[in-house]
């Protein structure tokens, strides 16, 4: 059963490694949806790598592959202490009880639980995430494997939102998404 309290926070970062702290995540961006799929606020920032981190040598390849997207987390990047209280302030600036969504929640939730930690101290989402991948396998009632976007049906995606490898267009796009699963999910179990 849908929680009208609940505010979905989907969020997407990019990165230039695969851990945080040996390397640094270059993108932050979160869209808070309420169930009904409005997007009550946006966040986005561009963040400074670490100082002691260096890039990952296959990650720099792939983003070989999207060098407009690369173009755009390296506009206007800032120290990662003021993102992060910046992003801090704005999620306590929200109103209902904030559900983490990752696509995969594995990946960003790392990453922003840890810059939370490092340089607020906090924890808003404490230790939980909910994944895209599983809730869909969940309703699907299919392997994990036929979860990947070729397997998901088109109707769960909204058209005019894109998968870009901009950390705010991805937010965007996989919110709508899985607001559109919670409310195909609750109309099969009503």
């Amino acid at each position: 059963m849908r929680n009208p309290s609940e505010i979905y926070i989907s969020t997407d970062i990019e990165a230039d490694g695969p851990i945080p702290g040996p390397h640094s995540m270059l993108s932050l961006a979160s869209a808070a949806y309420r169930p009904d799929k409005t997007v009550v606020s946006t966040f986005t920032a561009n963040l400074d790598t670490l100082p002691d981190a260096t890039p990952d040598a296959r990650t720099m390849v792939w983003w070989q592959d999207f060098p407009e997207a690369w173009s755009k987390c390296r506009q206007d990047p800032q120290p990662p202490e003021r993102a992060m209280h910046d992003y801090l302030a704005w999620l306590k600036g929200l109103s209902g009880r904030l559900v983490f969504v990752g696509f995969p929640a594995a990946w960003d939730f790392m990453w922003v639980y840890w810059y939370l930690l490092r340089f607020t101290g906090e924890r808003p989402f404490r230790e939980v995430a909910l994944d895209f991948r599983s809730y869909a396998m969940g309703m699907r009632k299919v392997s994990f494997q036929e979860t990947t976007r070729t397997y998901l049906p088109k109707r769960w995606f909204d058209e005019g939102l894109p998968h870009t490898h901009v950390a705010l267009d991805d937010a965007l796009e996989q919110g709508a998404a899985f607001c559109n699963m919670l409310a195909e999910n609750t109309r099969a179990a009503g």
